[in-house]
């Protein structure tokens, strides 16, 4: 009579060793395919005339134009959701209150909607026939093709990532240093300012860094909502495009080089600092 009929054969060293390897393997690959080749190409295609070549595109007064509008969006843009992430963060967690449960899911709109069609919303809200325009034109404001309609199109599709980032360290923080605080005599805001915020800063730090990262590199909508005009709406992307179209390689793979390495360092400076302070030795 066989007794190991019901055992189950446990794999060997070996073979986990193999399996480990292969799942390594399969990692190293296709970052490798997403981003790393990316990358390469990008090195490839700014340098191929020599450093010279690129240095000179970039320093074009219409490329330079280009890049400090995309800063100056960014800024904008991170300093607003600064404020009211931190604020819708704190009423989606502290408070209930009838809608709260869509209003979470409209949070989360801007992963699921394309920038273009965001783009196209805001020239059916803001465009010359728009609903708007009757009182943009009497105010003698212009949005559309304009620097403040990329700023609210860059602010829809940068939305999620300050509040995604604060929510579930609110949630885990709760409430009982802050009820500490107020027992001690604390108003509202000092609690908040000494208490809550100091528990937010890496949420904080890392949701404006995903956030100007986002923001550094949108494109559609404010392709559609500025026009791309040269030298009044055309942001560092728009100038990507348009290089590209005109064949203008050199300039579009150095303008993508820079700021791919951008968003790139801010990520890693975000990510030092953090590991700098678990571990200060």
């Amino acid at each position: 009579m066989n007794l190991n009929t019901n055992k189950t054969t446990r794999p060997t060293p070996a073979s986990n060793r193999w399996v480990r390897w292969l799942l390594i393997g399969a990692v190293a690959l296709y970052v490798g395919v997403l981003i790393l080749a990316p990358i390469v190409a990008l090195v490839s295609g700014a340098f191929r005339e020599g450093l010279g070549a690129a240095l000179e595109t970039l320093s074009q007064p219409e490329v330079l134009k280009a890049f400090w509008l995309t800063l100056q969006i960014s800024a904008i843009v991170v300093a607003v959701h600064s404020v009211f992430g931190v604020i819708v963060a704190w009423v989606m967690v502290r408070d209930r209150f009838p809608g709260r449960k869509y209003i979470n899911g409209l949070i989360d709109m801007p992963f699921a909607v394309s920038p273009v069609v965001v783009g196209y919303m805001l020239l059916l809200l803001f465009g010359r026939n728009g609903l708007f325009a009757p009182l943009l034109d009497a105010l003698h404001i212009r949005v559309a093709f304009a620097v403040p309609g990329m700023i609210l199109a860059t602010l829809f599709v940068t939305l999620p990532f300050m509040v995604r980032e604060l929510i579930p360290i609110l949630e885990n923080f709760g409430v009982q240093q802050e009820q500490a605080a107020a027992t001690l005599g604390a108003s509202g805001w000092q609690t908040f300012w000494r208490v809550t915020l100091p528990a937010l800063r890496w949420g904080f730090i890392y949701g404006v860094t995903l956030t100007l990262a986002r923001a550094l590199g949108e494109f559609g909508a404010v392709l559609v909502i500025g026009g791309g005009i040269q030298g009044r709406t055309e942001t560092a992307t728009l100038y990507i495009y348009r290089a590209l179209d005109e064949r203008q390689y050199i300039g579009a793979y150095s303008a993508a080089l820079v700021l791919g390495l951008i968003s790139l360092l801010l990520v890693m400076g975000a990510d030092w600092m953090r590991r700098k302070e678990r571990n200060p030795a």
